[in-house]
């Protein structure tokens, strides 16, 4: 099992040495396992699609949904060069693996360029207090969408 989990980092670590080094993005690769498969993959493309998303994460979860035809992933683990950021990390909890094993960490990435510890010290803040202005906005005429949401009996949870 070792040499398996061994096996999926090193393709993740490959994935982000091959989008890097092709001028896609970052250097950030993810691969996604189901019963011992590779399901998924993806590298870094923010750069390369114009695409603040498109990080190694969130690029490997779309794929693996689209070949498991599921938008859980509850079977599955990933495996990613470098601990996630935390939009990845939201993605991750809302695909649902099992696991996660990372290489790199953040600290690594930071020394490198990628600092996200601004996002982690703005999500705690109130509203009011965020560098990006937070303005409340229809919330009456909004609330009709999770009405209508509620009340439907043939909604798909998750």
């Amino acid at each position: 099992m070792e040499q398996d989990n061994i096996k999926f980092m090193k393709r993740a670590i490959e994935l982000s040495i091959k989008g890097s080094s092709d001028g896609k993005g970052g250097p950030f690769g993810a691969v996604i396992v189901k019963n011992g498969e590779i399901v998924g993959e993806g590298y870094n493309q923010v750069t390369s699609t114009n695409d603040p998303t498109a990080h190694a994460e969130v690029m490997a979860i779309r794929d693996a949904c689209k070949n498991l035809n599921t938008f859980q992933l509850a079977d599955c683990e990933l495996y990613t060069s470098c601990e996630p950021c935390p939009m990845c990390l939201g993605a991750i909890y809302w695909a649902r693996p099992s696991k996660v094993y990372f290489g790199n960490t953040r600290d690594d990435a930071a020394k490198v360029g990628f600092d996200d510890a601004f996002i982690y010290d703005e999500i705690p803040l109130p509203i009011s207090e965020r560098q990006i202005q937070m303005i409340p906005l229809g919330r009456e005429e909004a609330q009709q969408a999770f009405d209508l949401w509620q009340n439907m009996n043939n909604k798909i949870d998750y």
